[in-house]
C-alpha cells in the first residue's frame, strides 16, 4: 500500500504503516483545519487495512515535528463557538489515534510543540531524536491560551502533577533528555536510529503503564487540591492577576482530574474559547506576530547584504561587555576578543563568561567538551593586540562622548585589512556624535543592549545619519544570532527606549517630590503590570547613570524633559542606587532592598510623605502618560521606523506589560482621543511637558488609529 498526499506520504514496512508529513508550502510543520483534515484521510486508510500491525508517524520537515497550532487559524476563530468546534476536531483526531487497536509511535525529531505534542500524546509509545533542535513542551500560556487539543488532561494523566503543571504553567521547552524525564518520552535516540526505535517499540506491543503511588495520591483529593492551591499562589504572585491563562489551566487540570477524560476534554474546549477571546490573548498573539515578523527583518529598506562575521572585539569588561563578550561567543559562536584598561579588569570580563557556562555545564544543558570548546572562544588583553583581526568592535565603557571618539580613533588606526565596524552601547549619546572625528562615520553604528546582557531579550540598533545599510544590516545580523529581538531605530538622543524611559522615571520623581510615598508610586505601576517600580528601577540601573542621561535629553528637548530639583541632592549624598547600596531603597543586610530608605526623604528635602496621599489610578496615569506621549513623539519625528518596533522595543527592553501589547496598541485600546484629552488636562495642571505629540492631536481629529 502507499500514496502521495501534498503534506503526508502513507509506506509501509513489513506490515507496519510509516505516516510522513512534510508541508511544502510552510517553513515549519503547523497544524491547521486543512491539514487535520488531510490527515483524517490517511489515517483512515491505516484504520481500515486489518493487515497492518503497526502506525509510525514522524516528519521530514528539517528540524520540526510539529511546531503547533498555526496562530494564524486560531486569529480566524472569531466566536466561541467556532474556538469550541476547532478545539472539539483536534480532541476527536487525538482519540481517533489513541482508539487504534495496533501500536502506534511518533517519531520526534525537532520542534515538538503544542498541538505536535498533543497529536503525539494520542501514540501509544514516543521516541525523540537527541539532536539539539528537539524541543517538546507546550507554550500556550505564552499567548494567553492553554493547550486546546487536549494537553490538560492528557499531560496530568501521563507524567505527575507537579511536572504537568510547571510545563504548562510556564511553557518551557524541554529536550529530549529531559523530556523522557519528565515522562513525555519513552526513549531518546539518534536522529537516524528514529525508525528502527519505533518499530523495535511496535514489536513489544502496546505499553502497560503504571503510575506510582505517590502520582495516585497527588492527583487525588484532598492532595490534589492542596498541589493546585500551592500553584495557584505561586501563579498569582508571578502574574499579579493581570494573565487568566495560568489559572485557567489549573482550573481545567483540577476539574479534569475529578472526571472522565471526555469530560475533562469538553471542559478544556470551553476553556481554551474562553481564553482566546479575551483582550490579553489577542495582544500577546499580536506580539508573537511582530516578533516573528522581525526575525525576518534585515533592518534595512535596501538589498544590502550583512558582512560576515567571525570575531568579535569588545572594549570593556565590566558587567555590560562581559554580557556581550558571552552572547557573542557562546549563542553567536564568534571569537571575542576582550580589553580592558587592567589584567585585573579582563581577569573579572572572562571570569563572569566562565561563571556563566558553568551554570550551564551544572545544569547539564551543555556537556564538558562544549563548556571548553565555548571558554576557548574569549581572550583578553589590556592593548588592542589582536583586534586589527576583529569584523566588528563594540565598545562598553562609560557614557562619555570624549572617551567614545577616542576608542573609535584607537580602531581607526589599527594597521587592518579589514573594514572594522564600530558599534557604540551608548544608551543616550547620538551616534553621530561618536562618529563626528571620524574618518569613516559610515562604519559607525549603534548596538544598545539592555542589562545583564545574557537575560534581557532586546537589542536597539541604531543607525547614524551616515551609517552604512550594509552595516546596519549586520549589526541586526549579529544581534539576531546572539539570541536577540532586534529593532533598528534613526539617531537621536536617548534613540527610543532610553529617551521613552526618561520621562517615565522623571515624572515619578516629581510625585515624590509632591509627597506621595514611593512604595506608593511603585506599588501603582507594578499594578499596572511593569514587572519593577520606576523609583526602584532607577536604584537598579544608576541613579548616577540616570541623572547623566537626563541631562543629554534635557540639552536636546529644553523644557520637553525638564530637569527637575532633588536627584542632585540624591547624588550629592553619595547615592548611585543598588552598585553602592544606597539609593531610594534600603540594602541592608535586614532589608536586601525590600524597603524604602526613610532617610531619602531628609536627603530631598521633603516632609515624611503619608501612605495614601494619591489614587493610585492617577499615578499611574501621570507617570504612563509620559512614557506613552513620548513614544508617540519618537514615531512621528521618524527615530522608529513603525508602531510596531516601538511596541516590541517597549515590551522586550523596558517591561512594558506585554498583555497590553505595548504602548501603540495600547493607545489604540484606551482610544487616541482619550489620550489627547488626558495629556491636555495634565498639561493645564502640570506644564508643558505633556503636551501632546502632533501626530496623537492629528490623529484624534482624524478619528484614527495606529496600525491602520
Amino acid at each position: 500500500m502507499g500514496g502521495k498526499m501534498s503534506v503526508f506520504t502513507l509506506q509501509t514496512q513489513d506490515g507496519v504503516a510509516i505516516i510522513t508529513m512534510n508541508d511544502p508550502s510552510q517553513a515549519q510543520n503547523v497544524l491547521n483545519q486543512d491539514i487535520q483534515a488531510e490527515f483524517e484521510q490517511v489515517f483512515n486508510s491505516v484504520a481500515a487495512d486489518d493487515s497492518l500491525t503497526g502506525l509510525v508517524f514522524t516528519s521530514s520537515k528539517e528540524n520540526c515535528f510539529i511546531a503547533g497550532a498555526d496562530i494564524s487559524m486560531l486569529q480566524s476563530l472569531t466566536s466561541k463557538e467556532q474556538s469550541v468546534a476547532a478545539s472539539k476536531s483536534l480532541h476527536a483526531l487525538v482519540q481517533n489515534i489513541a482508539d487504534l487497536k495496533i501500536t502506534t509511535v511518533a517519531a520526534i525529531d525537532g520542534t515538538c510543540l503544542g498541538g505536535g505534542l498533543e497529536l503525539a500524546l494520542g501514540f501509544d509509545y514516543r521516541v525523540a531524536s537527541d539532536h539539539k533542535s528537539t524541543k517538546i513542551g507546550v507554550p500556550e500560556v505564552q499567548l494567553g491560551l492553554l493547550p486546546g487539543g487536549g494537553g490538560t488532561q492528557r499531560i496530568p494523566r501521563l507524567v505527575s502533577l507537579p511536572t504537568a503543571l510547571d510545563l504548562m504553567l510556564s511553557g518551557k521547552q524541554l529536550n529530549a533528555i529531559r523530556a523522557k524525564k519528565a515522562g513525555l518520552i519513552d526513549a531518546v535516540v539518534p536522529t537516524n536510529a528514529l525508525l528502527n526505535t519505533a518499530l523495535k517499540l511496535i514489536a513489544k506491543g502496546k505499553p502497560q503503564r503504571k503510575q506510582s503511588a505517590k502520582d495516585r495520591l497527588l492527583k487525588a483529593n484532598p492532595m490534589r487540591a492542596l498541589v493546585i492551591s500551592q500553584a495557584r499562589k505561586k501563579a498569582l504572585a508571578m502574574t499579579k492577576g493581570k494573565y487568566p491563562a495560568p489559572l485557567k489551566i489549573l482550573d481545567v487540570v483540577d476539574h479534569g482530574l475529578g472526571t472522565t477524560l471526555q469530560q475533562g476534554l469538553d471542559y478544556e474546549a470551553k476553556a481554551f474559547s474562553d481564553l482566546l477571546m479575551t483582550a490579553e490573548s489577542k495582544q500577546l498573539v499580536n506580539l508573537f506576530f511582530a516578533s516573528t515578523e522581525l526575525k525576518k527583518d534585515s533592518g534595512v529598506d535596501s538589498d544590502a547584504s550583512a558582512y560576515d562575521i567571525s570575531k568579535v572585539g569588545v572594549l570593556g569588561a565590566g558587567l555590560m561587555g562581559a554580557g556581550i563578550a558571552y552572547v557573542s561567543a557562546d549563542k553567536a559562536g564568534k571569537q571575542v576578543r576582550i580589553k580592558d584598561i587592567s589584567n585585573e579588569g579582563v581577569a573579572n570580563g572572562i571570569k563572569y563568561v566562565g561563571r556563566i557556562f558553568d551554570k550551564k555545564l551544572k545544569r547539564r544543558h551543555i556537556k564538558p567538551h562544549e563548556h571548553l570548546a565555548k571558554m576557548s572562544r574569549v581572550t583578553g588583553s589590556t592593548t588592542y593586540q589582536g583586534f586589527n583581526h576583529c569584523d566588528i568592535v563594540v565598545e562598553a565603557v562609560f557614557e562619555d562622548l570624549d572617551l567614545k571618539q577616542k576608542m573609535v580613533a584607537d580602531i581607526e588606526a589599527l594597521n587592518s585589512d579589514k573594514e572594522i565596524i564600530f558599534a557604540t552601547n551608548t544608551s543616550a549619546i547620538p551616534i553621530d556624535q561618536v562618529a563626528a572625528k571620524a574618518k569613516h562615520p559610515e562604519r559607525i553604528v549603534g548596538m544598545h543592549y539592555f542589562s545583564p546582557v545574557e537575560k534581557m531579550p532586546l537589542l536597539e540598533v541604531v543607525r547614524g545619519t551616515k551609517t552604512d545599510d550594509a552595516v546596519t544590516a549586520t549589526a541586526v545580523a549579529l544581534g539576531k544570532q546572539q539570541g536577540k529581538t532586534v529593532i533598528v531605530v534613526n539617531d537621536g538622543p536617548g534613540f527610543y527606549t532610553t529617551r521613552v524611559l526618561v520621562p517615565y522615571s522623571m515624572e515619578a520623581t516629581r510625585l515624590i517630590l509632591e509627597g506621595v510615598a514611593i512604595q506608593d508610586i511603585d506599588a501603582a505601576l507594578e499594578s499596572f503590570g511593569m514587572p519593577v517600580g520606576p523609583i526602584k528601577l532607577m536604584d537598579e540601573v544608576g541613579i548616577d547613570v540616570g541623572a547623566h542621561i537626563v541631562e543629554t535629553l534635557n540639552n536636546a528637548f529644553g523644557d520637553r524633559i525638564p530637569l527637575i530639583e532633588g536627584v542632585d541632592k540624591v547624588l550629592a549624598d553619595d547615592r548611585k542606587g543598588k552598585k553602592n547600596k544606597r539609593g531610594f531603597y534600603d540594602y541592608s543586610a535586614k532589608s536586601k532592598g525590600k524597603q524604602v530608605d526613610a532617610s531619602i526623604y531628609q536627603v530631598l528635602g521633603v516632609a515624611q510623605p503619608q501612605e495614601n496621599a494619591q489614587s493610585a489610578e492617577k499615578i499611574i496615569q501621570r507617570v504612563t502618560l509620559t512614557m506613552l506621549n513620548e513614544a508617540a513623539y519618537c514615531l512621528h519625528e521618524d527615530i522608529l521606523r513603525s508602531a510596531k518596533d516601538g511596541d516590541i522595543g517597549a515590551i522586550f527592553g523596558l517591561g512594558f506589560p506585554p498583555f497590553l501589547g505595548g504602548p501603540f496598541r495600547y493607545m489604540n485600546s484606551v482610544g487616541i482621543k482619550v489620550i489627547v484629552e488626558q495629556l491636555e488636562a495634565l498639561k493645564a495642571e502640570h506644564g508643558e511637558r505633556f503636551t501632546p505629540a502632533p501626530n496623537l492631536v492629528k490623529m484624534a481629529a482624524d478619528d484614527i488609529e495606529f496600525y491602520a
